[in-house]
């Protein structure tokens, strides 16, 4: 990884906590231990930064040559220096593991860390006794750093959006070329399913060097649970909400964004409610700039929508249908971090990814959400997001 990062926050808080080191004990799969070590690993390694901004890591020796060369580290370190594999024949693999660590810490002369709210508390114990004070870091400062991307991080999640564009092409064709056949969208002589579209996303998204675990293909009132992935033949005359955040297989940067359509014609309500959503989501847009919170944008989009007549989480907090999410949230190596877009949203700074997606739900009529994603400039935003918004699909 290239990003880059700029670790003076985490290094005046570990000078005024009065401790040595920062510890992240984690697999790649956490975020913060892939921004920080620059590298990536399926089993936990260990990434200390020392007060003097120093980054250095410790990885088995399958790990260390891929490390040596990878990683954004000042040192990298074989457990095998420390006679990991003895160690844990003598002792078993925890103590074996601690003694380990607590020999690296001890080789840098650090006496006492401060660890992510997520670190394994076993290892803590096991350090405290070794003799090591630990220490838990509870404000997420490498959350908050990660928040604010870098050009080169911007650029990995403009082109992980590209694929998710293509990804929404490929759907949005298999839907406005289906037939109608017995109340149901028919391709090839087969219903056209959820499952069908998720799949052919999905083989679009690799093609481009991205992968997810799941995505949102949601017919009727599926699409009325913002979450509900959707299952089951599409129809016509019927909202469709099809919501893609895939992340690049390669940088691990995510993407994110959502479209409503409906082949056919779901009705004047459904249509109002689509363009309510529209105004919001362009409301919300023009709200986006340096300086602005988070809650001002989301309280935007809310004023579009309670004007129009439906409840939001803000005008009833037990409301089930209306607007009942945040208009956004920040996306990088994780697909939700921050900032927020929410009533507790703070303050959007300029490299601030975010997502910009109220919607409107309701069972009986179905679900509409539409999404960007944006950086946050000086003086507005820049759209990563290249993708028409219409309701009614086309195979261009």
């Amino acid at each position: 990884m290239n990003v880059d990062a700029d670790l003076s926050a985490l290094r005046e808080y570990l000078a005024s906590a009065g401790v040595d080191g920062y510890l992240i004990d984690d697999d790649a799969e956490d975020a913060d231990q892939r921004y920080v070590s620059g590298f990536t690993a399926p089993d936990p390694y260990q990434t200390l930064v020392t007060r003097d901004g120093g980054v250095h890591l410790l990885v088995s020796g399958l790990e260390y040559g891929r490390a040596s060369t990878d990683a954004d580290a000042d040192s990298v370190t074989r457990r095998a220096a420390y006679d990991y594999q003895e160690l844990v024949a003598d002792h078993g693999q925890y103590e074996g593991t601690v003694r380990t660590i607590a020999a690296f810490l001890a080789d840098r002369g650090v006496d006492s860390i401060a660890v992510p709210h997520a670190f394994p508390t076993g290892t803590a114990d096991g350090l405290r006794e070794r003799g090591i004070d630990v220490a838990v870091e509870r404000e997420g400062i490498v959350a908050d750093i990660r928040a604010t991307k870098t050009d080169w991080e911007i650029e990995q999640i403009r082109e992980s959006q590209r694929a998710n564009q293509a990804a929404m092409a490929r759907a949005e064709e298999l839907i406005a070329t289906a037939d109608v056949e017995d109340g149901i969208l028919v391709r090839d002589g087969e219903p056209l399913t959820s499952e069908r579209v998720k799949e052919e996303i999905e083989v679009t998204l690799l093609r481009h060097g991205c992968a997810l675990d799941e995505t949102i293909v949601a017919c009727g009132a599926d699409g009325a649970d913002p979450h509900d992935r959707g299952s089951g033949p599409l129809e016509p005359d019927e909202l469709i909400v099809i919501d893609i955040f895939p992340r690049d297989k390669e940088t691990g940067y995510f993407a994110d964004m959502t479209r409503t359509f409906a082949r056919g014609d779901p009705g004047a309500e459904a249509r109002r409610r689509y363009e309510v959503t529209r105004e919001a989501y362009e409301a919300a847009l023009g709200a986006v700039e340096a300086g602005v919170t988070g809650a001002d944008v989301h309280g935007v989009a809310c004023d579009v929508i309670e004007r129009a007549g439906y409840e939001t989480l803000r005008s009833d907090p037990n409301t089930d249908t209306g607007f009942i999410h945040s208009t956004g949230h920040g996306v990088g190596l994780d697909i939700h971090e921050q900032p927020s877009v929410a009533p507790a949203g703070g303050e959007l700074e300029p490299g601030h990814v975010i997502s910009i997606e109220p919607g409107i739900y309701d069972p009986a009529v179905g679900g509409v959400r539409i999404e960007d994603l944006v950086v946050v400039t000086e003086n507005g935003y820049e759209n990563l997001t290249d993708y028409r918004v219409a309701l009614e699909p086309t195979a261009d």
